[in-house]
């Protein structure tokens, strides 16, 4: 059942993200050949008005093939006579920044609605505390450094070089459970700020544990007219830990955390087997997790290719040719690379 959950999983945010680019190109008059669901050979297909949506064998992608965004077009489409008005880059710019990012909208939206769903179907929310320590475990590493009841967590210095200045006590246990190095505590005590270097020990999850314990969340009901609201404090939440984790691995801190399929298989089969909430929690998750990820400013992702129509609308012309396709192919090279690692890590986990 955990592949069959892990197709799911993967078609459904695939599904939307193409869904979202198919829309915005069609309002804005853009001719699509294809909407495929999956890659490698096609297993079937159903022809619309304009648009052919088809099934291929692999159900890791997919794409929509929009007129005028390959050179061999009317290789790929020999029937097909599309005029240039109707083709993405015959359209102006700010609609095809539009249809270009559509996608990663489409990823917020079904992340927020689910978190929406399932803050209704609990009743209720809790709001993560400030970043004081409630309690310090005997015996724990916070309590050997010299940490206390009542200390305010002002930062935390890692020693990869990473600063966490927490607004929330969610911020602090995001990084510091998943990091085995020693650690640098400043703390407000009375209004004197001191320092104290912890390093955690890993318990039988392998989380790495400090020994700090929490202040009780304040739970907030649920309704009809506050979901929405607290499923976006959520996200901005999550966005918040995610951009902070790309900028740790941009500067080479926390690849060994990295996942890939792997890595994302055996979660989904773990999620799945505690319940449909917890599984469509992933998904959502997963979802933003996608949606961030291709804002990133390389040619092949969706932000990439913004960048590229804003330089086009900066110089007054098109790209060069040979430059927009050397600097994609070395973007492709580059996500493929980062995939094998992530993969790579995903093995050795397991292994080890």
């Amino acid at each position: 059942m955990g592949i069959i959950y892990f197709i799911l999983v993967l078609s459904v945010i695939i599904i939307i993200h193409e869904l979202g680019h198919l829309l915005a190109a069609k309002a804005f008059g853009v001719y699509c050949y294809e909407f495929s669901l999956g890659m490698g050979p096609k297993l079937f297909s159903i022809q619309g008005k304009e648009t052919k949506y088809t099934l291929r064998l692999i159900p890791i992608g997919g794409y929509v093939a929009m007129a005028g965004e390959q050179e061999d077009d009317m290789e790929l489409y020999p029937n097909i006579d599309v005029p240039r008005n109707r083709s993405i880059k015959g359209i102006a710019h700010w609609k095809r920044i539009i249809v270009m990012i559509a996608g990663v909208v489409m990823n917020f939206f079904l992340c927020w609605i689910i978190v929406s769903g399932i803050l209704l179907n609990n009743g209720a929310y809790a709001i993560s505390p400030k970043p004081i320590v409630d309690s310090v475990v005997a015996d724990s590493p916070a309590e050997i450094a010299g940490i206390e009841s009542g200390d305010i967590i002002k930062k935390v210095v890692f020693d990869d070089g990473t600063v966490i200045k927490p607004k929330e006590f969610s911020d602090l246990t995001v990084f510091t459970q998943m990091y085995s190095g020693k650690m640098t505590y400043t703390i407000d005590r009375n209004g004197e700020l001191m320092d104290f270097e912890v390093q955690g020990v890993p318990n039988e999850m392998g989380l790495y544990i400090v020994g700090i314990g929490a202040p009780t969340s304040e739970v907030v009901k649920i309704n009809l007219l506050n979901a929405g609201q607290y499923s976006f404090d959520y996200m901005v939440s999550m966005t918040q830990d995610i951009f902070k984790s790309l900028s740790r691995l941009v500067q080479g801190n926390g690849l060994d955390q990295l996942s890939g399929p792997v890595g994302i298989y055996q979660v989904t089969a773990q999620q799945a087997s505690q319940g449909l909430p917890n599984l469509l929690l992933l998904i959502a998750l997963l979802s933003l997790n996608v949606g961030i990820f291709n804002l990133l400013p390389l040619p092949v992702l969706d932000g990439g290719r913004i960048l590229l129509v804003l330089v086009e609308i900066v110089i007054g012309k098109p790209l060069n040719k040979k430059f927009e396709i050397g600097i994609m192919t070395a973007s492709m090279v580059l996500l493929f690379g980062l995939m094998i690692f992530a993969t790579w890590q995903d093995i050795l986990r397991i292994f080890n």
